[in-house]
């Protein structure tokens, strides 16, 4: 059963690091262009679609995009400009509605059910947005509209760059009938490999399965992949995000091998995760200690204790004990990451909406 009351907008930038620098820097328009560390341990943050033309991805070790395009120019970024761009698409999206649920700092959910200007077509307000975003900061955003937040957020991917997709509730089981299983929220390349072997490539594949049928092949994702594909999952635009976690994470230049040497930048990560619970007046119980081997491969250890923690003492003594147990890393790494979680977020410690950019009525 199809709940059509609500009208999402998802709006999603273009390549937002890589544009900004394009734009801001003449000599690198046209040009393939990643934004990231450089040197071998680098790793790509964002990369232009001159780049992504070559396979260059976000995520990618910079050297590897290297590989894949001799050509490619590697920039550092300027966070401070990002965080500033991002706060003038903010106000842009506070013109129509207050109802806004970020994402990251080039994303965000709207619900224009009810909005400012008292406009009852999401897709009219959705190219307004577009508009308004090209002319204050000259970079192009794609938005996808719908009645619920997902097929909002497939559709903002359908037609990028500069894109603007609708999908009505009347469209919306023939939508998902062609979609592929893997451009599905929540469908990663391992479960898409696993329904591949099932025969599950469309959604129409996935639709003729049962409920029992898919929990008993996906365990508690199968109800939600079940709702999912019938349009009957429908999560609210959340306005106030809480902070799920604290961390702080280091790439090393070189190798590290000796345990000595792992407690030395533990130390300095405790200190630094420490400092940024304190300025979020937060604190924590779970403590995760991350690990990547020289050959990329990660590790996680977990501890939960029964008080709150954030001091640097407390952080690095339980990542000290984790690094070790149940037996010393067997292999150099090449990075060491402590993220604090099980938070302490009561009304006094909420921490309102993340600072950001990981939208419906009768008519659309």
């Amino acid at each position: 059963m199809i709940n059509s009351g609500r009208k999402i907008i998802h709006v999603d930038m273009d390549a937002f690091y890589a544009s900004v620098e394009q734009r801001d820097h003449p000599e690198l328009r046209g040009k393939p262009v990643a934004v990231g560390g450089k040197g071998r341990r680098g790793v790509v943050a964002a990369a232009s679609y001159e780049a992504r033309k070559f396979g260059v991805r976000s995520a990618m070790p910079t050297f590897m995009a290297l590989e894949k395009c001799p050509d490619l120019l590697v920039v550092r970024g300027s966070y401070g400009v990002y965080q500033e761009v991002s706060g003038q698409i903010r106000d842009v999206f506070k013109t129509y509605t207050d109802i806004i649920e970020p994402v990251s700092l080039d994303e965000a959910y709207l619900d224009v059910t009810e909005n400012k200007m008292r406009n009852p077509s999401a897709t009219i307000i959705a190219r307004e947005i577009k508009d308004k975003i090209k002319n204050k900061t000259g970079l192009t955003a794609s938005a996808g509209v719908s009645f619920v937040k997902f097929l909002a957020k497939i559709a903002s991917d359908y037609d990028k760059p500069d894109g603007l997709t609708v999908v009505t509730p009347k469209q919306a089981i023939e939508f998902l009938d062609q979609l592929e299983v893997k451009e599905i929220p929540g469908v990663g390349k391992v479960t898409a490999e696993k329904m591949k072997e099932l025969g599950i490539i469309y959604g129409r594949d996935l639709r003729k399965l049962s409920r029992f049928a898919l929990e008993e092949k996906f365990g508690k994702y199968g109800s939600y992949f079940y709702d999912l594909i019938r349009c009957d999952y429908n999560s609210p635009v959340v306005t106030d995000r809480i902070r799920k976690q604290v961390g702080a994470e280091r790439t090393f230049s070189r190798d590290i091998a000796k345990q000595e040497e792992m407690l030395y930048e533990l130390r300095h990560i405790s200190e630094i995760v420490s400092n940024r619970l304190k300025k979020k007046d937060t604190m924590g119980k779970t403590l995760t200690l991350k690990i990547k081997y020289n050959d990329f491969v990660s590790q996680t250890r977990s501890k939960t204790i029964n008080h709150l923690i954030q001091s640097e003492a407390e952080i690095f003594m339980i990542a000290e004990e984790l690094l070790v147990i149940p037996v010393p890393p067997i292999k150099p790494v090449r990075l060491l990451g402590i993220s604090v979680s099980n938070l302490d977020n009561e009304p006094s410690r909420n921490f309102g909406r993340q600072l950001a950019l990981d939208f419906y009525g009768n008519e659309f």
